[in-house]
């Protein structure tokens, strides 16, 4: 199976996804189109070659056991013709083996399944950085875009600047959305354990992250819940 993505620009990083699991291969697609990358699926290790061996991608994400050839193979074929496209496999936690004779064969990191969609994007994202091309990260919800080399929010021609507290602040709700996350969450993952910052601080991000969504007619509101914490929804 070959999945060309025509929604996303000619700019948008290409990605060559190498799963056997059509359901699963569906599901990586989906998820990387969904965040601005440009997704192509293959179902078997022969394939993964052929198409790996164009240049035409910038990343790899390879599943270690599929028919065919390998994951593994298919990385060293390419190792041993000078191909250094960033690679990703994806492992069952029973492989530890496998794990380690891929990153011995080339690759940048593995991701055992199952995983979360934050995890998979954090991880392809940091071997995206091995590319001189690299486009910005972004996050999308509906309409909205939080590009996060910028820490800028745009919706349409509408664009707000946010600070630095504000952009960690949206971006960990944005990658959790419609899930409640608590003020001591938010100072812990921000601003540290040892952080003397008072809960307050937290509320006038996002008083001030409110102010800006609705500055740009933004269709996200966040929402506190008593005794949960900040929920970022979708504003119907």
């Amino acid at each position: 199976m070959m999945n060309n993505n025509k929604t996303i620009g000619e700019d948008a990083v290409r990605i060559l996804v190498a799963e056997d699991d059509q359901r699963l291969l569906k599901t990586l697609l989906h998820i990387l189109e969904a965040n601005a990358f440009s997704a192509d699926g293959v179902t078997n290790g022969t394939d993964a070659l052929v198409f790996a061996e164009s240049g035409e991608y910038d990343a790899l994400v390879l599943d270690i056991m599929m028919p065919g050839m390998d994951g593994i193979q298919v990385l060293k074929k390419l190792r041993n013709q000078n191909i250094t496209t960033p690679a990703l496999f994806l492992t069952a936690r029973t492989e530890i083996e496998q794990r380690v004779e891929g990153l011995d064969a080339g690759a940048d990191d593995y991701l055992p399944k199952p995983f979360s969609t934050s995890e998979l994007l954090a991880r392809v994202r940091a071997m995206l950085r091995r590319k001189d091309n690299y486009t910005p990260d972004l996050l999308k919800i509906g309409n909205l875009i939080l590009n996060c080399s910028t820490q800028e929010i745009a919706l349409g021609t509408q664009m707000q600047k946010l600070s630095g507290k504000e952009f960690q602040v949206l971006e960990m709700m944005m990658r959790n959305p419609c899930i409640p996350i608590t003020t001591d969450q938010f100072i812990t993952r921000i601003w540290g354990w040892e952080t003397s910052v008072d809960t307050s601080v937290v509320w006038v991000h996002i008083s001030n992250l409110r102010k800006k969504l609705e500055r740009i007619g933004a269709p996200l509101k966040i929402r506190f819940v008593r005794n949960v914490g900040y929920v970022l929804e979708v504003d119907t």
